[in-house]
């Protein structure tokens, strides 16, 4: 039979061994514990195996300290331009120092979920809303700034926030479609004005440059033309100057050459036309062929023939009542119709004394 001695010794062992298990207290990795002495901090435990003094220590708070998210809820927002805009976003923050995290603040998440609300809607009020929609990572900046200040003394460290979502009214992003579409509109005009002008800028050049050229070209023409036209001019001057030297040096077969020359080209000219049909011979035609006799005359008298040939031509071939009887009282035009009939071939010579001439229209 169990003596009353034996129970409370069983009583005494059990009560030892809960003491010794109150006592030992293990911290998982990623949390820290605070330990309170009759209800007032003395310490924090670290991840391992602590001990405590039992009934007069206990755990206060039990403290993440890993990074933690926390999702910002959606809410309206009036920009500066009195545009009103849904935005939600998402903190990232971690507990630095375990005491502060516990006994400063009441709620923690709570605390740093209106804070983050608040300034959300200070910073984005702050900004048009262009700006708010193109600059997210200065309204990030902004709100982490200012959020990690005030957490500060909470033993809480914000490294990031984020906003999300930046919802517009419809018919806000409606406007803002048609907005956009004449934004690119105008640019595209623009750039098809550009392209325009610069296309008519360089035909303008092309054709300067090719005016340019062509005048340069006229100019040079030009030039070559008066040069040539004053070649010829020279040339011509030296032959009237050499005609009219041999004409006043007795010999006439030197007009009868410049005569024949010009006679020649008006009748190689005249037959040359296009529109040219029936060539109506002159009744002075023969006199050509006189002038080319001429021509032969001056040919033997360059050669040094001319003073044998010519008396046999005279004597031998030109009648004595034809027409050579004229020329030796005439002037220039008798001494043409002489070399005219000097010209002609002795066979001929026998028609010139019956007083006919070999050529139609004498």
């Amino acid at each position: 039979m169990v003596g009353g001695f034996d129970i409370f010794a069983l009583v005494l062992i059990v009560l030892a061994i809960i003491i010794v298990i109150s006592a030992v207290k293990t911290v998982p990795q990623g949390f820290n514990y605070t330990i309170e002495r009759f209800g007032r901090y003395t310490r924090t435990l670290g991840p391992g195996l602590h001990f405590i003094v039992p009934l007069v220590d206990r755990i206060g708070r039990k403290l993440n300290m890993m990074e933690r998210v926390l999702n910002v809820p959606s809410q309206e927002v009036i920009t500066k331009d009195n545009a009103t805009v849904t935005a939600d976003g998402v903190t990232f923050f971690q507990i630095l120092d375990a005491p502060l995290a516990a006994y400063e603040v009441n709620n923690l998440e709570n605390a740093i979920l209106n804070l983050t609300m608040t300034n959300i809607r200070t910073v984005m009020g702050s900004l048009d809303l262009d700006q708010l929609l193109s600059q997210r990572d200065e309204i990030n900046h902004r709100l982490l700034t200012v959020v990690d200040n005030a957490t500060e003394p909470w033993g809480v460290k914000v490294t990031r926030i984020e906003i999300k979502d930046i919802n517009p009214p419809r018919d806000l992003v409606d406007a803002m479609a048609r907005q956009m579409k004449a934004e690119r509109e105008k640019r595209a005009s623009i750039l098809e004005s550009e392209g325009m002008r610069q296309s008519d800028i360089l035909k303008a050049e092309g054709q300067k440059q090719a005016i340019m050229l062509e005048a340069e070209g006229r100019k040079e023409a030009a030039f070559r033309d008066a040069e040539a036209r004053e070649r010829e001019a020279e040339a011509e001057a030296n032959a009237t100057k050499m005609v009219s030297e041999a004409v006043a040096g007795g010999s006439p077969q030197a007009l009868n050459y410049f005569v024949a020359q010009k006679y020649i080209e008006a009748l190689g000219d005249l037959a040359s036309a296009p529109n040219q049909k029936v060539l109506m011979m002159p009744i002075e035609a023969a006199s050509v062929i006189g002038a080319i006799g001429g021509i032969t005359d001056l040919a033997k008298e360059a050669f040094g023939g001319g003073s044998d040939g010519g008396s046999s031509g005279d004597g031998g071939s030109r009648p004595s009542g034809g027409r050579g009887s004229r020329s030796s009282g005439g002037a220039t035009r008798a001494s043409t119709k002489t070399a005219s009939k000097s010209a002609v071939p002795a066979s001929g010579s026998s028609s010139g004394s019956n007083g006919a001439s070999p050529w139609p229209g004498n």
